[in-house]
């Protein structure tokens, strides 16, 4: 593992998990606990998590990945990206990372990869964090077909901004420019491009987790919705109530897609004590 001497905060540690160089934040000490991030585009675990990073490092050792295909993570030729794939990757890093067993907090399209590797690698999973979570059927909203359709320009991002927060004063021009930046950089829009093309309800049935499956987990979960996402509808988060038997759910008015951004507090507070 190496770290790298960066002024870019979403640049941290670098290690190999199957021949791929794979860019990860490691922060805090105990019990760990892996992040993943969403699929939105120019997204990395900084951009993410950077607004809960400080609070759950305090109790925990955090950690947060570019999932493959995504961030400073490495990008290799001819690679598919499917749940399989994402999988297979961050199981490799907590291989690699000498770690048996974690935690699991998935937003979004993250929350669908938590419940493939909780599923799939139950004995790898000591408890779940579900926020806007994919990972059961829904009807394509407008605002994820939008995610996933971006085409990079300003206004784009500024509309694409609008979609994921209910809290319109966190949207600047500048904020949205740096994602777009962070979008753009060589490779990363092929990439995003590549995963989810039209039609795009078939990758929200690509990245749902059978209902017998999830009904099987026995690790604790905490499920976490915004009750005015526009990407996510507050439907699967209570749906994936009703099949886990052991969950807790907790939404949040006045809150988009960005629970850990727009609520962060109250998003440390409640994972915090959830993981104890």
């Amino acid at each position: 593992m190496n770290a790298v001497q960066t002024t870019n905060p979403e640049v941290a540690s670098t290690i190999d998990v199957g021949g791929i160089a794979t860019n990860y934040h490691d922060v805090g000490e105990g019990d760990p606990v892996l992040l993943i991030h969403g699929s939105g585009p120019g997204v990395s675990a900084w951009a993410n998590w950077r607004g809960v990073l400080p609070a759950l490092s305090q109790e925990h050792r955090v950690i947060a990945p570019d999932v493959l295909g995504f961030g400073y993570t490495e990008r290799p030729e001819g690679v598919t990206y499917d749940m399989a794939t994402w999988t297979q990757h961050l199981v490799g890093l907590l291989d690699a990372l000498g770690l048996e067993r974690v935690a699991v907090v998935g937003n979004s399209f993250g929350g669908a990869l938590a419940l493939n590797i909780a599923t799939h690698h139950p004995d790898r999973v000591s408890r779940l964090v579900l926020m806007g979570a994919a990972g059961v059927p829904f009807e394509i909203t407008e605002g994820l077909d939008k995610v996933w359709g971006f085409e990079p320009s300003l206004p784009n991002m500024i509309e694409l901004m609008d979609v994921f927060a209910y809290d319109k004063s966190l949207l600047t021009e500048d904020l949205a420019q740096l994602r777009l930046d962070a979008a753009t950089r060589p490779g990363v829009h092929e990439a995003f491009s590549a995963m989810f093309p039209a039609p795009r309800q078939r990758w929200v049935e690509a990245l749902a987790v059978p209902d017998a499956d999830i009904r099987a987990l026995t690790q604790p979960a905490l499920i976490l919705h915004g009750r005015d996402d526009e990407v996510i509808p507050l439907s699967t988060s209570m749906r994936l109530h009703e099949l886990i038997d052991d969950s807790q759910l907790h939404v949040f008015g006045r809150c988009g897609h960005w629970v850990q951004i727009e609520h962060a507090e109250g998003f440390a507070r409640l994972v915090g004590d959830f993981l104890g």
